[in-house]
């Protein structure tokens, strides 16, 4: 794609980085075939095709408008069409980069500019977002039902965290919604590994691993995020932990992509790559891994059923593990179903489905048939977010797969 960036973008090192990204996008249009949002919608600016051009305008001095920001927002950041494009096109990186100039020439009305910041300021900090989510299940019963279905279930720990120390160390994410909303997933990840000769330890002081925020448009404060994680992890990571497991996939997607975004800060950019390389979702972890102590317990009085897996976007689109989950689970003797649209989000996408919910719930409604068409008993997930999004309207149980391990 030809180019003609105004001097403000071609001088500056971020703009020079979109630059190259426009210019590797061929116009195909293949990414509109796998783009949910214009599968819906049918609308070319609805389309990853149509979005890179609505940033090339803005990055050409082009005006920009209501609309620009409009089908900007609509996008789920899924990543789907950089799993189609056969150019290489790093979409995930420009469209973010372009929300965050549009941030900073258009203001917005003052009710989204509040839910954003309400967002920001709830959603990373488990000390604020545990007891509102408390609170709310405490009142659960007469919340409107707009509020009522999006509240999660109240779930506490069921396990303890093993004790037991071996020589193989590999540190977890706590994260900032999961401890609170589905605490049993890291404990059981910790108790898996175990059970395979790993020690698996939480540094108390990595929390949210700045997606929140940097997909909100707010870098700096993401940024910032990202290199707390980084400090605590690194005494750690020197004294030869293997690597950081990733239990939630739309962190696991953010941490991985820490050497690109802090690839300009001098003090931070070698550290950040390294931290990018060794972090790993868990179910990478467990296909390298003999998994023979891990297998399914025929004559447990729980009967195991037919699961269904979904893969969230993060995981398969982003970190490109798709199907690693799949694998793990037959591996050690579980009955997977048959699902359809694998590739296709199902509309949680982080803050996506609080700040878009009218297309969130036509892609859940979707996702949850293409799940269920072949009568599973459970379905499970490999992220928080998907996890909640997927329980509002599904009629059987839904987990993170790593409970099923945990037996």
């Amino acid at each position: 794609m030809k180019t003609d960036l105004i001097s403000y973008y071609k001088d500056s090192p971020e703009g020079r980085d979109a630059e190259a990204i426009l210019r590797s996008c061929v116009h195909c249009g293949f990414c509109t075939a796998t783009c949910p949002t214009y599968q819906e919608l049918n609308d070319e600016r609805d389309g990853p095709r149509g979005r890179i051009y609505l940033i090339k305008q803005l990055l050409e001095g082009g005006e920009v408008t209501e609309k620009t920001r409009t089908h900007l927002d609509r996008c789920l950041t899924c990543r789907s069409c950089e799993t189609t494009c056969p150019s290489g096109v790093k979409y995930g990186r420009l469209i973010d980069f372009g929300r965050a100039e549009i941030e900073k020439k258009l203001d917005r009305p003052l009710n989204e500019k509040l839910m954003r910041w309400g967002l920001r300021m709830v959603l990373p900090y488990p000390k604020r977002f545990g007891p509102l989510l408390k609170v709310g299940q405490v009142f659960r019963p007469i919340l409107p039902q707009a509020i009522k279905v999006k509240m999660p279930p109240k779930r506490a720990a069921t396990s303890l965290w093993p004790a037991k120390r071996h020589d193989r160390v590999m540190l977890a994410l706590a994260g900032c919604a999961q401890p609170s909303a589905t605490p049993n997933t890291n404990i059981s990840t910790a108790r898996v590994l175990d059970k395979l000769g790993i020690t698996l330890v939480e540094e108390s002081k990595a929390g949210c691993c700045g997606a929140v925020s940097y997909h909100l448009a707010a870098h700096d404060e993401g940024l910032d995020f990202m290199r707390r994680n980084i400090d605590a992890w690194w005494p750690a990571v020197e004294a030869g932990a293997e690597a950081i497991v990733m239990t939630a996939s739309g962190c696991g997607a953010m941490v991985q992509d820490y050497g690109h975004a802090l690839r300009y800060d001098a003090a931070y950019a070698e550290k950040a790559q390294k931290i990018s390389e060794i972090t790993k979702d868990i179910s990478e972890i467990l296909i390298a891994e003999d998994l023979t102590k891990l297998s399914v317990n025929t004559s447990s009085d729980k009967p195991q059923g037919k699961v269904a897996v979904h893969c969230p976007c993060t995981l398969q689109h982003a970190m490109q593990q798709g199907g690693a989950v799949d694998e793990v689970l037959q591996r050690v003797g579980f009955e997977l179903t048959k699902t359809k649209d694998k590739h296709l989000c199902c509309g949680s996408a982080g803050t996506y489905s609080i700040l878009q919910p009218e297309m969130s719930q036509k892609l859940l409604s979707n996702k949850l048939e293409a799940l269920t068409g072949d009568n599973p008993d459970r379905i499970v997930t490999s992220n928080v977010g998907c996890q909640l999004h997927l329980e509002t309207k599904a009629k059987v149980p839904v987990e993170h797969w790593i409970e099923l391990l945990d037996n």
